[in-house]
């Protein structure tokens, strides 16, 4: 006879996840096992903390509870913890129903387009729908089992609804599996009505003893394997594009092998930005529309582009127009990315497909010439960098690439390396074209920048989460004026956990980044400068960011340019506390090597005579694209 412990639906659930272990891979190849689950976020109301508070308070020495400040905060501190682990290991986050639950909505998109695990736990209205309306609920008058947690079913992978305590032993494991799933992974709902949290039920006791997590690597089929292996037998000019799948497949040595083997030059999108030292010989820097001169010259003369673990976004590819001209073959074990574009598709695990690819590819080369014309190519763009990061003109408000340099060099200064010692976190706006250009990344995983959903305000909680998975490193947040008053409540919760993070933000008065494209288009500068805001009988903004934090509990300063940030930084390395900079820059200088076209809609039909000559511009662009 079996045997089983009588728990409730909370109790059972929070077991189940303390209990579950996987086997995690460092950067440096080692091995360890680990729980699964680094915690739970919580923040508690009237539709979980009787239930499911109660089971975490009683399991809190085997699962850590988080408080944080705001339910998207910690959403997004939780998927910067799986991130920063390469999807081996999640967090869970949970709220009450109502406004909890949609606050959620905007993480778990981030969460569902990087491909990120995140386990929610939203608390539901009754089951037994006796009290309802109840408090917050959102009622259909179509539809008698619709809740609020229901707006999170488009952006889960997994979604349900646990309306009777045994349910939970299919659809836990189903949400784990998702979660662990290479190809399917992303984030998973369960939705717990308020009264299912507290029943009770025997719970057979094998339930809690959940099998070790072991992530698969699948190969690659056979026919598509010979079939890439003689595409790329042929080319005499490849690129290899690294994705996020070459950070999640921890493929970054087999990487190198491959490249160095073959002689073929690589560069990175946002997501795979690290998946090669800043400083190998044939790291071309970034690609696409924040990409560099070396890299974007290399995929416009390709021949053949493999494209590894990466979904080939729009500001990869260039909006579909970067390497029109090349053979396209997606290494991804994902065959939704694999075959972007009526692309060649070789479905697999990157580190597996590589090693694969390698093996039936033993004594071919890329053309001498192109490989060593790349190389230099990416000797000159890496003096070039230093050469943007370290000017700083006088008299001048800084720009991004200045503040770069600035942050970089405060390392040094310390008698560290920043490209193996800093985390650099960002999301959006300027930053993530700046840093993806010119931030030098020494270990796979020292650049984080969510730039798959480039979701303003999700680079303070996302820095907490990398220091929750990262504690030895340092954490450096860059973020704008605007970002930051999106959402920076994560700051006084780094400062509750003792998690510290130093926080680099860039004042330049508004959403410069958008008004700049405003105006590339053909449009007056409106509505994004916050001195363009003011209506009659309004007034100038006018916000101290240093005492807005300090208020939170950082340290925090006001500095007057990069010499002094670069001072700063250095007695913010030594400190404990969390740290925050402002400086005061300008938009308007942004560094101009590099780039690509990036398709944004003009106006067919316009009185302003810069939007028809945009118009005409964005014409010819897309004449180029691949179709």
């Amino acid at each position: 006879m079996t045997s089983t412990v009588r728990l409730t639906v909370s109790q059972a659930l929070v077991r189940y996840l303390a209990a579950l272990r996987a086997e995690v891979m460092q950067p440096d190849g080692s091995t360890s096992i680990q729980p699964y689950c680094g915690g739970v976020f919580a923040i508690f109301g009237h539709g979980n903390v009787a239930g499911l508070g109660e089971a975490l308070h009683a399991d809190r020495h085997r699962l850590p509870t988080f408080r944080a400040h705001s339910e998207q905060g910690m959403a997004h501190a939780a998927v910067a913890f799986a991130k920063t682990h390469f999807r081996q290991r999640m967090m869970a986050v949970t709220s009450s129903i109502g406004p909890g639950a949609t606050n959620l909505v905007t993480s778990a998109a981030l969460a569902h387009v990087a491909r990120l695990p995140l386990l929610l736990l939203p608390g539901d209205i009754f089951a037994s729908r006796l009290p309802d309306p109840v408090l917050q609920q959102v009622e259909s008058f179509e539809q008698g089992d619709l809740s609020a947690n229901d707006c999170l079913r488009p952006v889960t992978r997994y979604f349900d609804r646990i309306m009777q305590p045994g349910q939970l032993l299919a659809a836990l494991p189903r949400a784990i599996q998702v979660m662990t799933d290479p190809a399917q992974c992303g984030p998973a709902c369960l939705a717990l009505p308020q009264d299912v949290q507290t029943q009770a039920f025997d719970w057979p006791m094998d339930f809690f003893h959940p099998p070790l997590i072991r992530l698969r690597r699948p190969p690659a089929d056979a026919a598509e394997l010979e079939q890439a292996v003689a595409l790329l037998a042929c080319a005499k000019r490849p690129l290899i594009v690294a994705g996020g799948g070459v950070l999640y497949s921890q493929a970054w040595e087999a990487l190198r092998v491959f490249a160095e083997t073959h002689g073929v030059p690589v560069a990175e999108s946002q997501a795979g930005k690290g998946s090669l030292a800043w400083d190998h010989a044939l790291n071309l820097g970034a690609i696409g529309v924040t990409g560099s001169p070396a890299a974007n010259h290399a995929a416009r003369h390709c021949d053949v582009l493999l494209a590894i673990g990466t979904r080939q976004q729009d500001f990869t590819s260039g909006s579909q127009a970067l390497y029109s001209q090349a053979t396209v073959l997606g290494l991804n074990v994902q065959p939704f990315d694999a075959a972007r574009k009526r692309g060649r598709q070789l479905v697999a695990d990157a580190r597996i497909g590589l090693a694969q690819l390698g093996a039936g590819l033993a004594g071919w080369r890329a053309d001498p010439r192109w490989t060593e014309e790349l190389r230099a190519r990416a000797s000159a763009w890496a003096q070039r960098v230093a050469e943007l990061t370290l000017h700083a003109p006088q008299g001048e408000l800084p720009c991004d690439a200045e503040v770069i340099g600035a942050l970089r060099e405060s390392a040094a200064d310390s008698g560290l390396d920043s490209a193996r010692n800093d985390v650099v976190v960002c999301a959006a706006g300027t930053l993530p074209a700046e840093l993806h250009k010119l931030w030098r990344s020494g270990l796979p995983g020292n650049y984080h920048v969510d730039y798959a959903y480039s979701c303003m305000g999700y680079e303070i909680a996302g820095g907490l989460g990398v220091k929750l998975a990262r504690p030895e490193r340092e954490v450096i947040v860059v973020v704008g004026d605007g970002s930051y008053m999106m959402l920076n409540a994560e700051l006084a919760t780094s400062v509750l956990l003792g998690r510290k993070i130093i926080v680099v933000v860039l004042d330049n008065r508004g959403y410069g980044c958008i008004e700049r494209l405003q105006i590339r288009c053909g449009g007056a500068s409106f509505n994004n400068m916050l001195d363009d805001c003011v209506p009659e009988g309004g007034e100038r903004s006018s916000i101290d960011f240093a005492r807005h934090a300090a208020a939170m509990g950082a340290e925090a300063v006001h500095v007057g340019g990069v010499q002094e940030l670069r001072r700063e930084m250095l007695r913010a390395r030594a400190s404990r506390r969390s740290q925050v900079l402002v400086i005061d820059t300008t938009h308007h200088r942004t560094t101009a090597d590099g780039g690509a076209w990036w398709e944004v809609a003009v106006p067919e039909v316009s009185g302003r005579p810069e939007v028809q000559g945009a118009r005409r511009e964005y014409l010819h662009h897309k004449a180029g694209q691949r179709r």
